[in-house]
């Protein structure tokens, strides 16, 4: 019989992402899902245009997509934010933009973070952002045309136009930090928010 980690009703994810719910549904949490239709990049340029931290900004969407569709229950709001120093990356729209995020990360060390806020009912009742540093070998340029090759358009959903978790690990030289974040979800910390609240695997 499958484990489910529900017993006060399913967690609302305000997402659309397919991995989101993949990881949680893995992980036995009964979800319902109802993605927040946000206006992201306003809200982005205009903390950026408050100098946020990257990691603020993570937060702060976060939030802003579980305040939009909180009801009765526990509502779990999600954002990843791709930070290159002072510089943070959006998903990209054309090959030319990924290949130009590859070059410029080509060589260096960023972070993301994944940020989670939940709600219960109409009130915020936790927060995490989880930290991953990434570390990209140097790339010539018929590598990155060759990594396109095989993996665009699927790397568009991807900010940084990869994805760690299959072509894109043969960018990386080094990864430090939770495996889940980089992933898009702090996962082992909602566990554990869900456990402390009695959440049990029935």
């Amino acid at each position: 019989m499958d484990k489910t980690f529900a017993p006060h009703g399913p967690l609302t994810l305000a997402s659309a992402s397919a991995i989101r719910r993949q990881l949680l549904e893995t992980a036995g949490v009964t979800l319902s899902i109802r993605p927040a239709r946000i206006d992201e990049g306003a809200i982005r340029d205009a903390l950026l245009a408050e100098s946020a931290h990257p990691r603020d900004v993570a937060d702060a969407l976060a939030e802003f997509k579980a305040r939009k569709v909180a009801g009765e229950g526990l509502t779990l709001g999600c954002d990843q934010v791709l930070a290159l120093k002072t510089a943070i990356f959006e998903k990209p729209d054309s090959r030319e933009m990924a290949k130009d995020q590859l070059t410029r990360l080509s060589g260096q060390t960023h972070h993301l973070y994944s940020a989670a806020v939940i709600y219960d009912g109409a009130e915020p009742a936790w927060r995490h952002v989880g930290l991953a540093r990434m570390t990209m070998h140097s790339l010539t340029e018929p590598e990155i045309d060759a990594y396109l090759d095989r993996a665009w358009p699927e790397v568009a959903s991807s900010v940084g136009a990869y994805q760690a978790e299959s072509i894109g690990a043969r960018l990386f030289s080094r990864i430090d930090g939770d495996w889940f974040s980089v992933l898009g979800l702090p996962l082992l910390d909602i566990c554990s928010f869900l456990r402390l609240r009695g959440w049990r695997l029935t």
